[in-house]
């Protein structure tokens, strides 16, 4: 018995002195991921007029899509990498617009200097009304601004990448321990307890008619086991972002390359020629093929001889976060590949879920509000577990 308790004892001290080298860490990780997880939503209601369409008709068609990709590069100067057509007519079309950069020196220092091409920055979204050709908005408003420097709060503490990426990383790993060391610490003391309900039952409730000490505990026990599995869910495929070991380890493991996408290049196609389909007519073989309802995104390649690259996903509360991709010849409206999501093999398909397993839209709205429960509860169990040890320390005194 007493090995037992000297057992429970060591568990309780590791839970205790990680959870009080990582809890501020961990606080405002969980605490910036709780409102990360709204991101879209957020946006939407700060500023509805950017993502809905003021002039939207149920007989008006679209103002040609060439059209607008036309005006987009000409007036801001720049080139249209991908268009975003939701499914729903009352929403703005989605643009993604390269602008070009002229290099830093203009001096040329060694031949062939002359051949080199202006670099491209990451492409900014801008949000055209579909129907009156104007722009309704675009990335970097104030709404933006706020969540990008959440993002950064949440993936590196606003410091520098080098140095907050792995602060996070140790934090999560230290995370993962509490969890384990926490679950233990929450079965019955005693094993022979453990085939009575009523050493279980405590574990499940929170007693408000206790005193505040009881609540605060129970606060801390009962609500970290509810969250328990998502909050390790999120942790472990946090650590994708801040190591990269862990990330190819990973990949290794599930015999699947993790954030394959990244590198993935469009396809080069043999014969090419002066004029390309319509993207409307891209739309429409697109929704001929996936006969769902949801959004369809044109990554159009930066040179005429490479394919278009197309996803679409499916659009609702309970839909899943995992589109169906497609390579399409923008001459002919050829289909090269299809790559449907229910065709790939299980361990492929938890690889490809990582990211929206990580920040809570795995099952859109619904999965979105559990994640946002279980993050606010993350964000309260270093606040409940210092409560928890100071009122040990007082009474020990």
């Amino acid at each position: 018995m007493k090995e037992k308790n000297k057992f429970r004892k060591f568990i309780n001290d590791i839970h205790l002195w990680l959870g009080l080298i990582a809890g501020i860490v961990l606080f405002i990780v969980c605490l910036s991921g709780s409102i990360y997880v709204f991101r879209s939503d957020i946006e939407y209601f700060v500023n509805p007029n950017k993502y809905n369409a003021s002039d939207f008709n149920n007989n008006s068609p679209y103002l040609p899509i060439e059209k607008l990709v036309a005006t987009l590069e000409k007036t801001e100067n720049g080139k249209v990498s991908f268009i975003e057509i939701p499914e729903n007519r009352e929403k703005n079309i989605l643009f993604g617009l390269s602008k070009k950069t002229t290099p830093v020196n203009n001096k040329i220092k060694s031949k062939g200097d002359e051949n080199i091409q202006p670099k491209r920055q990451r492409p900014t979204t801008y949000y055209v009304n579909p129907y009156s050709g104007k722009i309704a908005g675009k990335d970097g408003d104030k709404a933006s601004e706020f969540f990008m420097i959440v993002m950064k709060l949440h993936r590196f503490l606003l410091l520098d990448p080098s140095i907050g990426r792995p602060i996070i990383g140790i934090s999560t790993l230290i995370f993962i321990l509490l969890s384990i060391s926490g679950l233990i610490l929450w079965f019955p003391k005693k094993f022979k307890y453990w085939k009575r309900w009523n050493h279980w039952k405590p574990g499940f409730k929170i007693k408000f008619k206790a005193r505040w000490k009881r609540i605060n505990h129970d606060l801390h026990n009962t609500l970290g086991f509810y969250s328990l599995f998502l909050l390790l869910l999120m942790a472990i495929t946090g650590l994708c972002w801040s190591f990269e070991w862990y990330k190819n380890g990973l990949g290794k493991i599930m015999g699947s390359e993790v954030f394959a996408g990244r590198n993935e290049k469009p396809l080069t196609l043999k014969n090419t020629s002066d004029q390309t389909i319509s993207f409307e007519e891209v739309e429409r073989i697109v929704n001929q093929q996936l006969p769902y309802k949801g959004d369809v995104r044109i990554n159009i390649p930066k040179d005429s001889a490479h394919a278009y690259s197309i996803s679409k996903s499916k659009s609702g509360i309970f839909a899943i976060a995992a589109p169906d991709k497609m390579n399409l010849n923008p001459y002919n409206g050829e289909i090269i590949s299809l790559d449907l999501f229910k065709d790939k093999p299980l361990n492929v398909q938890i690889v490809s879920l990582i990211k929206p397993l990580h920040i809570g839209d795995i099952m859109g709205t619904f999965s979105k509000v559990l994640y946002f429960i279980c993050c606010l509860i993350g964000t309260s169990l270093p606040v409940t577990g210092i409560i928890i040890w100071f009122n040990k320390m007082k009474k020990k005194k």
